[in-house]
């Protein structure tokens, strides 16, 4: 009987050792979990965005130009050329690279060109700037 009170003590140390220890580990706070095979080609070469609470379909043209839709139907130049990702910070083109802000005015080149869209999947583009799709 005392080795079952002994062996069931020692297990709950562990266990609570060990949820410490989970709790302690620091946050990440971009955190890209799909592995690189999974990467394919957008067939359709569009990602969703949200603006104000609608969602909002993005593609380029051949020459760079953003254009958006809400129902991949019917699309309509972006005259401000930006879209929020699914944290709501803006992206755009500039210089050839693909940048982004939270506040609209100070802008830096997004890590390997890779954003997260309102639907949860994650985005990429090419160095010819086409789109990838993770998800």
């Amino acid at each position: 009987m005392k080795i079952t009170i002994y062996a069931a003590g020692v297990c709950l140390l562990l266990l609570t050792a060990n949820r410490a220890v989970v709790q302690a580990a620091p946050v990440n706070t971009y955190q890209h979990t799909a592995a690189e095979g999974e990467w394919k080609q957008s067939p359709n070469g569009a990602w969703p965005g949200m603006k104000d609470g609608k969602t909002y379909w993005y593609k380029l043209d051949k020459n760079g130009g953003l254009w958006w839709s809400t129902d991949g139907k019917k699309w309509a130049a972006v005259k401000e050329g930006a879209w929020a990702d699914k944290d709501g910070k803006w992206l755009k083109i500039h210089d050839q690279k693909l940048v982004w802000s939270a506040d609209g005015k100070t802008w830096s080149e997004v890590p390997e060109w890779k954003w997260q869209g309102s639907d949860g999947k994650w985005y990429k583009f090419d160095d010819k700037w086409g789109l990838w799709v993770n998800g």
